[in-house]
């Protein structure tokens, strides 16, 4: 058993102590969960005023499209859309950027959106370039995505910039509704700098580096230095709102046609969110094996923070699917990174936390602390 001083668990949710940027006050609690508190304190009223007032700054100013909204055809991204068209009365411009290992019901569902009445652009940035910056990144960064994680924001921006849109709404800001830095908690606009050093991990310059990437191939992965871009406003929908991701995907699948898998997700107990790549159950792999927790701890935690399941539910479940090793995906894997596995694996065991786990005999590795335990 890990020593206690290494790791801990929020008393609340199973939020560990490993999550980066992550804090807890004097009696265990994470700031995810005191977010969760916060939230019921806020008038939100006041803040769809706020909301109404950003809009109003931005409806029809001599462009056909009002803002812009980053959907993948998943549950987040659609709800925000949907909302901004028919409660708000807005014009947004959906933009999808269309990933790798892309899975049949993630190409489904990104249609079943645009035939629900959006319009819809859909960007495939170089396919050798992503693909290039993913290896990087699966090596450099223990992230196998890298390349299509910078592209939702890169090529968002870049998309704006050339239709002259100031207005970009993304879902959720993870770091203040899962645990993380609280920097935005009052503010609802963020900018690019944030975006490198928080959700691509600060290693935008260096993996676009070593990638030496032509100017052309490289358009959709840098930021727009233009002009246009310093009135550009980026935002997330979970400052107006009250998150809620179940409820999300409930108007999603009645309005925009999302469908889920028809069993669990690689790694989770859930089959109705990041489901539209193969990609990410190698991700959250990974995540597991750096930090300790993957996706199912994270479901588990929001299922616990909306009243939705017991804390002894969660270790259950914690414990039979979080860090599944990705074995139906790993052949297309090897192709796509153009590796052995041999030199796969030997990656994964680059990133394993050797604190947190040790492999045993079958080559796999094992956590040496208990799910859960306080």
């Amino acid at each position: 058993m890990i020593k206690n001083y290494l790791v801990k668990y929020c008393n609340n949710c199973l939020s560990m102590s490993t999550r980066p940027r992550i804090k807890f006050n004097d009696i265990n609690i994470c700031n995810a969960c005191k977010w969760s508190e916060t939230k019921k304190k806020i008038d939100w009223n006041l803040r769809e005023d706020e909301l109404i007032k950003l809009l109003t700054k931005h409806k029809n100013r001599k462009n056909i499209y009002d803002c812009i909204v980053p959907v993948s055809g998943g549950k987040d991204g659609s709800y925000v859309a949907w909302n901004i068209k028919n409660k708000y009365n807005m014009n947004p411009l959906c933009v999808t950027v269309n990933p790798h290992l892309q899975t049949y019901i993630g190409k489904r569902n990104i249609e079943n959106f645009a035939k629900s009445g959006f319009n819809l652009i859909s960007v495939d940035p170089d396919y050798k370039s992503m693909q290039k910056l993913n290896k990087i990144g699966f090596f450099e960064m223990g992230m196998g995505y890298y390349g299509w994680l910078l592209s939702i924001f890169s090529a968002v921006i870049r998309i704006a910039t050339v239709f002259k849109i100031d207005l970009v709404f993304y879902a959720e800001d993870g770091e203040i509704e899962y645990g993380g830095s609280n920097e935005n908690e009052k503010n609802h606009i963020f900018n690019v700098d944030y975006i490198k050093k928080i959700y691509i991990e600060g290693g935008y310059q260096k993996i676009l580096n070593m990638a030496n990437l032509s100017e052309n191939n490289k358009f959709y992965f840098t930021f727009s230095e233009s002009d246009q871009t310093q009135n550009l406003e980026l935002t997330h929908w979970s400052y107006f709102e009250n998150w809620d991701p179940y409820r999300n995907y409930l108007l999603a699948k009645d309005k925009c046609g999302l469908d889920e898998e028809e069993k669990n997700n690689i790694g989770t107990f859930t089959n109705f969110a990041q489901n539209d790549q193969k990609l990410c159950s190698l991700h959250y792999y990974l995540m597991y094996l750096k930090f300790g927790f993957g996706r199912a701890n994270q479901d588990a935690s929001i299922e616990i923070r909306r009243g939705a399941m017991s804390r002894d539910q969660a270790i259950n479940l914690v414990k039979l699917y979080d860090g599944i090793y990705p074995v139906e995906h790993i052949n297309e894997f090897l192709d796509y990174f153009e590796i052995s596995k041999i030199d796969f694996d030997n990656n994964l065991d680059k990133w394993a936390n050797k604190e947190l786990f040790v492999k045993n005999n079958d080559g796999i590795w094992i956590p040496k602390f208990e799910v859960g335990t306080l």
